[in-house]
């Protein structure tokens, strides 16, 4: 145990600055004060395996508050922490230590479908043992920390409310993604879509009527960087944060627990919340509390290979992975099902996913998805199949091929009948769901994921996620969940102005920010670019904001296992050489290494799959040079692959060029990026 003085709330003046009888006073007051300060509070630390990130814990008169520091410096002031239960009892407003443990670890997990193969794991650990019967753990690894509650109670648990109050030094400004949806109250903003640019603002400038969800990023002194987020988040509300008020702070905010629920929503393929109860969560015995997470990192590049949730996560529940088979998707919905110069007429039927079959097997695609329109729109039944479809036809077609097909789902209708639709379509042959339209992330919402992907790995069916909040390890637990939406993605195109939706500074964005989470389905892959002049929204015929090779970048900066292709099979066939080089990127990698980059303005980063390394790089609406030091990946001398900008593309999104070339002899690789540009490369094994 470390008895220190909690002098957090002192404001002092540097004692160089006062001379004689000043000073002596000064030194006597100071002594006084922390004197008093000692009696008062009991600080609990750990640090970083590297010394730099510091934790502490400290009670002061009961109240239990968290607090950050890296390199003596605060990034998160001594703050709050609580969960108020149902019997009155607050842990964290009258606690008293019983216990205090440390322990270390060393060691390395083994991550499935992620952006590197092999993630290391080492951290400092604190144990606080409460006579409540509570313990609050706090990690410290070197590019972050994070502390839960655990309960030690041999009975279940009704938690009304959790507590943690971020105070920040000085005034940061955050990257916050506010909740889109409408409402006066923040109940009302709970059914959402969890999608939004982001807004910079400082904290004391956040728009007090809103939520935010997670993740968000707040900028310290020094250029040091802390993305708020959480893992291992089950049986248990998802958290947004709101105003401090005028601090520099930020609360939490949860859903209350629905009390009634009734079927509705988007072609009544939902549960809608009509009434909620008077707490946010109903807890079993020995519960373990979702990680309350803060990802730091010296600069924005850094951020880029973050692992904090990965490693918090639970490990993997499934004794066999191996039938788990990430890659890309031919997709229908974004591109309206527009093919054309074909002899029949496009649409939602067997012809056409013939077609977008035929389209993926010629260019080693693994899947094709059968959108939304594929079963009997109403009845909220999956058994129930559209007449111009033959699903079986279509499903021995694609087998024939080698191309498997995923069904997207409502997410009630998928539910109500669970287990007897995860059967009947494994035993067709189907090969996961799209599971869609949940658009909320109350204890009920969280607990329906763990449902679902538990059925499906039973089933052997893998799951993309759409209409829902971030990911918060569930890709880990059960790796079967290959994606989830959660982003301000591709499909804003087809409604939105540029005004409405700034593509390109949130392209520059969620890799910073929402990417901290992990995996995202954002579905590039645009044939049709437009630039600030001649972007158009289109139902029809969508088109991306920014350039083509914006747009081939983004399958590598981006982490998708389940990769959309979004675009027309007929734009991908005009398309050929694009479409080529995109389809053999791979989904998931063996290794990342950021390059370099700023929140909101570019980003550039290499990933390694086998002995095949690919680089993309991402800019907003400005143009730049950047220069790009490949020595990180032994690329010095040796010959690539390169679509970058073409010289008219400020004026023609499409235009690019596509060459072989060789980096520099001092791997020192010069880089010009087009209003909205994108760079790509490919560096082949010797």
């Amino acid at each position: 145990m470390k008895l220190h003085a909690n002098i957090s709330k002192l404001t002092f003046i540097p004692m160089k600055k006062l001379t004689g009888w000043n000073r002596i006073f000064g030194l006597t007051v100071a002594f006084f004060l922390t004197s008093i300060a000692c009696t008062k509070a009991n600080v609990y630390d750990v640090t970083s395996p590297g010394g730099k990130l510091t934790a502490c814990v400290e009670t002061i008169k009961g109240k239990l508050r968290f607090s950050l520091q890296y390199e003596s410096k605060p990034l998160i002031l001594p703050s709050d922490v609580s969960l108020k239960l149902r019997n009155g009892i607050t842990w964290g407003t009258s606690a008293k230590p019983a216990k205090v443990a440390r322990n270390s670890y060393k060691g390395n997990i083994n991550a499935l479908f992620y952006t590197k193969e092999t993630i290391t794991d080492n951290y400092n650990q604190l144990i606080l043992k409460f006579k409540e019967g509570f313990d609050l753990v706090v990690r410290v690894y070197d590019d972050g920390a994070a502390y839960r509650f655990i309960s030690n109670l041999d009975k279940d648990i009704i938690v009304e409310d959790e507590q943690m109050d971020c105070r920040f030094p000085a005034d940061p400004k955050a990257f916050l993604p506010y909740v889109r949806q409408e409402g006066t109250t923040f109940e009302q903003q709970l059914i959402n879509t969890f999608e939004n640019t982001y807004a910079h603002v400082a904290l004391s400038k956040m728009d007090s009527s809103k939520l935010a969800f997670l993740p968000c990023l707040i900028e310290a002194e020094g250029g040091i960087k802390i993305g708020l987020t959480e893992a291992a988040l089950q049986n248990y509300p998802n958290m947004y944060v709101r105003s401090g008020g005028k601090d520099a702070a930020l609360k939490t905010y949860f859903a209350r627990y629905p009390s009634k629920e009734e079927q509705g929503g988007y072609d009544n393929l939902q549960l809608l919340v009509k009434e909620r109860a008077g707490y946010i969560a109903h807890c079993p015995a020995k519960m373990k509390f979702p990680w309350r997470v803060f990802c730091i990192s010296r600069n924005a590049t850094e951020l880029l290979a973050n692992d904090m949730v990965y490693r918090l996560a639970e490990p993997c529940k499934l004794k066999d992975t191996g039938w788990i088979k990430p890659g890309k998707v031919a997709w229908d919905w974004w591109n309206d099902w527009s093919i054309y110069n074909v002899p029949f007429k496009a649409g939602i039927n067997t012809e056409t996913y013939k077609y977008y079959i035929d389209f993926a097997s010629r260019y080693g695609i693994e899947y094709v998805v059968l959108d939304d329109g594929w079963s009997v729109r109403g009845p909220a039944d999956l058994m129930q199949v559209v007449p111009e479809i033959d699903l079986k036809e279509i499903i021995a077609y694609g087998r024939k091929k080698g191309v498997g097909i995923i069904l997207w789902a409502g997410s009630h209708a998928l539910d109500k009948d669970l287990e007897n639709v995860c059967r009947h379509y494994a035993e067709m042959g189907v090969k996961g769901f799209k599971v869609d339209v949940i658009n909320r992330d109350d204890q009920r919402a969280v607990d329906y994921h763990y449902r679902i992907a538990e059925a499906a790995a039973r089933h052997k069916l893998v799951l993309d996620i759409h209409g829902t909040f971030k990911p918060a390890g569930l890709n880990r637990t059960y790796p079967n969940v290959l994606n989830f939406e959660g982003v301000c993605g591709m499909e804003f195109n087809k409604w939105s102005s540029l005004e409405e939706y700034d593509q390109m500074n949130g392209d520059v964005t969620i890799p910073f920010v929402r990417m901290l989470a992990g995996p995202m389905d954002y579905t590039q892959g645009a044939m049709l670019n437009g630039t600030r002049q001649t972007y158009r929204a289109s139902g029809s015929e969508p088109m991306s904001q920014g350039t083509r090779c914006h747009q081939l970048a983004e399958y590598t900066v981006f982490l998708s296992p389940l990769g959309m292709l979004c675009d027309s099979p007929t734009h991908y066939e005009q398309e050929a050489e694009c479409t080529t080089f995109i389809s053999q990127i791979p989904t998931v990698w063996d290794e990342t290494i950021p390059l370099c980059g700023e929140v909101g303005e570019y980003v550039a980063i290499a990933r390694r799959k086998g002995k095949v390394w690919y680089v993309g790089a991402l800019t907003n609406w400005t143009e730049r040079n950047l220069t790009l030091d490949l020595n990180t990946i032994n690329g010095a001398g040796k010959q690539i692959e390169v679509f970058r900008d073409g010289p008219n593309a400020a004026k023609h999104a499409q235009d690019y060029i596509h060459e072989t070339t060789q980096i520099p002899a001092n791997g020192q690789l010069k880089v010009y990026l087009a209003p909205g540009g994108g760079y790509t490369l490919k560096m082949a094994a010797e």
